[in-house]
């Protein structure tokens, strides 16, 4: 005698080999899809505008905010002297100001850091057209020294603004000035190489600017190193208000300078393309 259990088992069997003849059918037709092509785009002036308003936007929310809310934390000195203008590191050194500044100086890193490349690679174009040997290994150093001198004040101000002068001043203070330096040495080496070669190529259109913000950050610096001393060894009332008037000049002046791209490449864009895979035999 057979079972039944027996017997009916043969057609589950073909029920599930169709089932599974089916769903290979369906896999069959499902397309794979290639990402190929323009993706994604987006306007090299955008992203500068970006890199900008971060950090200055960020300023002036820390000095509104810190000067209507926390007026006597922010104007306390070393010397205990009348002070009508608080220094940078008084406004985003204190809590919650601190926290809005470093997000905001954070997020305009990679942008800077791309402007920096891009820079390097638009020097070296440009140094290539340059017939005379000496002239164009002048400006191929100094392309490089203003692609290195932009990261060391990236990292300068990173370490500023992480390292507030209330946790650990000495090691504030010396970034600070390694930043200074960097800042001055990259608008300088800048405003060089974008002159030199003029009877082969013609010069970056931003020069003249770039010459004058240099000036101006050259004027700054130095009243700036006098009003400091004036504050740490006289003690002299507005002394420190001084001082932060020029490291306010000092700072606009650096973001402007880093703010010239839009008009020396306005019409470039950042893309982001997919690659063609094509079958070779």
């Amino acid at each position: 005698m057979v079972n039944d259990a027996q017997v009916q088992s043969p057609p589950q069997s073909d029920v599930h080999d169709n089932n599974s003849t089916n769903a290979c059918d369906v896999n069959r037709g499902v397309k794979v899809l290639e990402y190929k092509g323009l993706l994604w785009k987006c306007g090299l002036r955008e992203i500068c505008l970006a890199a900008l308003w971060l950090p200055l936007g960020a300023l002036i929310f820390c000095y509104v905010s810190a000067s209507i809310f926390q007026e006597d934390d922010i104007h306390e000195t070393h010397c205990r002297v009348y002070n009508v203008v608080p220094s940078i590191s008084a406004i985003t050194g204190i809590s919650p100001q601190r926290y809005l500044w470093r997000i905001c100086i954070a997020f305009h890193l990679g942008p800077r850091l791309l402007i920096g490349s891009l820079y390097y690679n638009y020097h070296k174009e440009r140094t290539a057209h340059i017939t005379q040997e000496k002239t164009r290994v002048l400006a191929t150093r100094l392309g490089e020294a203003c692609y290195w001198l932009n990261f060391i004040e990236l990292f300068a101000l990173t370490g500023v603004t992480y390292v507030s002068n209330r946790e650990n001043y000495f090691v504030h203070e010396k970034i600070f000035i390694v930043f200074m330096v960097a800042a001055l040495l990259h608008m300088l080496c800048r405003a060089r190489v974008g002159c030199i070669g003029n009877d082969a190529i013609e010069p970056v259109r931003t020069n003249k600017l770039v010459w004058i913000l240099f000036y101006v950050a050259i004027a700054a610096t130095i009243g700036l190193i006098v009003f400091f001393l004036r504050h740490r060894l006289l003690c002299r009332p507005l002394a420190f208000t001084w001082f932060s008037v020029c490291e306010y000049i000092l700072a606009t002046t650096n973001m402007a300078f880093h703010a010239v791209v839009v008009r020396d490449l306005p019409l470039h864009q950042l893309q982001v393309i997919g690659p063609n895979h094509e079958k070779t035999n």
